[in-house]
């Protein structure tokens, strides 16, 4: 009856566009998604060059999408009284007139007035959207729920991992890191920082934005905290909304982690406390070990050893990189310490030719040291033995990460961003292994990002990894690089960020990819100034010849 209601009202024109229009609107279970496409067709029918939609949240009105309009932003409350100084000429309900799901706001038409069937077909729209959105916060919420029910077996099985990890790392600064990128990533924090010491060893310290050196020196106080200290005002210049940990070892406290407030001044809940706390005590552990394990360790054998793990990662960087058919290529590494991380490669998938395909991979291996070593042999080694003609990326790294997780201890893991490169058309298919996005500059200066498609090597069994795929154009300059790049910071603790890296790419476009790549750790350096470099560098420069002229 519905429908035979529309079509009497819908030329066979717009019907045609509706029913196209339901289906796309019914064929994802992202609102964002569904509101890009509402956006696109309202704006595209009735030619206009200023939209806002709003969605119910919480009771309010807040702005999910909008297009030429600067002086709304998303997530603020509609401002539906005030719309007119916006440049809306009229708002219509999505759904239930009298209690909406969402807004529309539009302005003018270039169409000019609408027709009264122009005017059906725009509410059987947003009818057709109401319901899309409802299905789609229906499956969110199904979703979130599912997730409640499973986050207390993966607190459980989290936290077992990091036990295992901490317990089998015997490096200060390993743990330090372990430590802090789990609760940063368990709360999505901006400002952390962890603190150990021993008397007779060096400081281990790993923080964020945040200065702890007044906490430091005032470290008698954390003796009387309990082991979960919420910091409700300013405390030793710690904001408020942070939570503080000290770590102890038997009656002293041998270090202190701080987390810094939650987005959105989300508070910390009592499970998070018993996590955290829980967590604190086994890393205390592991510090002790550490710091055992180099007080027995003899100089000259850990010299030895780190020497030979030197020796042996320079023989795994490749001594030259392949001249590929309209293609050139250039790499480089810079190691914070002795024996570094990260790990750089081109193979062939067959036959070592200019027109075959090539993998292209630049790996981050998690810590430094001769473990960091064997761990980068394992991984070139894995990949040349899984590596053939017909391969394909995703269970190419699936098989990778399984092989890594049953022969690495569990703190031991890899980002990998990985790309099979065919240099006759461009062409290319990658996976990204919880690594720096990709970064792809266009000849024209358009910026594309090939983000995260899986987990990081080793660190998880079983998993799955999404293969997309690209292609360089004439002219096009692809980007792989170690978070050493984008995370170096100045001695204002201001990090390089890809935006930075994206601009030395657009000012040196013209140069070959070695002059880029020299261009680039330039102004790494020019940022950086004095500051130490406590992470690996790498850099990969792939650039396509532009039509007509040799790589």
């Amino acid at each position: 009856m519905r429908r035979a209601q529309i079509s009497a009202r819908l030329g066979e024109s717009r019907l045609e566009a509706l029913l196209e229009s339901a289906e796309l609107l019914h064929a994802s279970l992202r609102v964002e998604d569904l509101l890009r496409h509402l956006m696109r067709t309202v704006m595209g029918r009735l030619l206009v060059g200023r939209a806002a939609i709003a969605i119910r949240k919480d009771g309010e009105m807040r702005v999910a999408l909008v297009r030429g309009i600067p002086t709304l932003t998303v997530d603020q409350i509609f401002p539906e009284k005030t719309a007119s100084q916006a440049g809306i000429e009229r708002i219509l309900p999505i759904g239930d007139a009298a209690d909406p799901i969402g807004l529309l706001g539009i302005g003018k038409a270039m169409r000019g007035e609408l027709d009264e069937e122009e005017q059906s077909f725009l509410h059987a729209l947003l009818g057709l959207a109401a319901s899309g959105i409802q299905n789609a916060q229906s499956h969110d919420e199904t979703v979130r729920l599912n997730r409640s029910l499973d986050q207390k077996i993966q607190e459980l099985r989290a936290l077992l991992e990091m036990v295992r990890g901490l317990a089998s790392n015997l490096e200060p600064e390993g743990i330090a890191q372990l430590l802090a990128l789990t609760l940063a990533g368990r709360w999505a924090l901006r400002k952390y920082g962890v603190a150990a010491w021993r008397e007779g060893h060096p400081l281990t310290l790993r923080q964020r934005g945040l200065d702890l050196t007044p906490l430091l020196a005032a470290k008698e106080t954390l003796a009387g905290m309990p082991d979960a200290h919420l910091v409700p005002e300013d405390l030793h210049g710690l904001p408020a909304g942070s939570v503080l940990f000290p770590m102890r070892s038997g009656d002293e406290v041998s270090g202190v982690v701080v987390c810094g407030p939650r987005p959105a001044d989300r508070p910390f809940l009592e499970g998070d406390l018993e996590f955290g706390a829980g967590l604190v005590a086994q890393a205390a552990v592991a510090f002790n070990n550490a710091w055992y394990f180099r007080e027995t360790l003899v100089a000259q054998q850990l010299e030895k050893e780190l020497a030979m793990a030197a020796a042996i990662q320079q023989t795994l960087f490749p001594a030259s990189l392949p001249e590929l058919q309209q293609t050139a290529i250039a790499a480089r590494n810079r190691q914070a310490k002795q024996v570094g991380g990260d790990y750089y490669d081109v193979i062939p998938l067959a036959v070592s030719s200019p027109a075959q395909p090539h993998l292209l991979c630049v790996v981050d291996i998690s810590g430094k040291g001769i473990f960091a070593s064997i761990l980068m042999g394992n991984i070139q080694a894995t990949l040349r033995a899984l590596l053939h003609g017909d391969s394909q990326l995703g269970p190419l790294a699936g098989r990778t990460n399984d092989l890594l997780y049953a022969s690495t201890p569990g703190n031991r893991y890899a980002t990998a961003f990985l790309a099979f490169y065919e240099p006759v058309t461009g062409g290319f298919r990658w996976v990204n292994c919880g690594h720096c996005d990709g970064i792809i500059l266009r000849a024209g200066g358009e910026v594309t990002r090939l983000a995260c498609t899986g987990l990081a090597l080793g660190q998880f069994p079983r998993q799955s990894y999404q293969e997309e795929t690209c292609t360089l154009e004439p002219g096009d300059i692809l980007a792989i690089y170690s978070d050493g790049v984008s995370e170096a910071n100045d001695l204002a603790e201001e990090e390089f960020g890809t935006d930075r890296l994206i601009d030395a790419m657009r000012r040196y476009a013209s140069e070959n990819p070695a002059a880029i790549v020299d261009a680039v750790f330039r102004e790494l350096d020019r940022f950086v100034g004095e500051a130490p470099q406590f992470d690996d560098i790498t850099l990969m420069i792939v650039k396509r010849a532009p039509s007509g002229e040799a790589p």
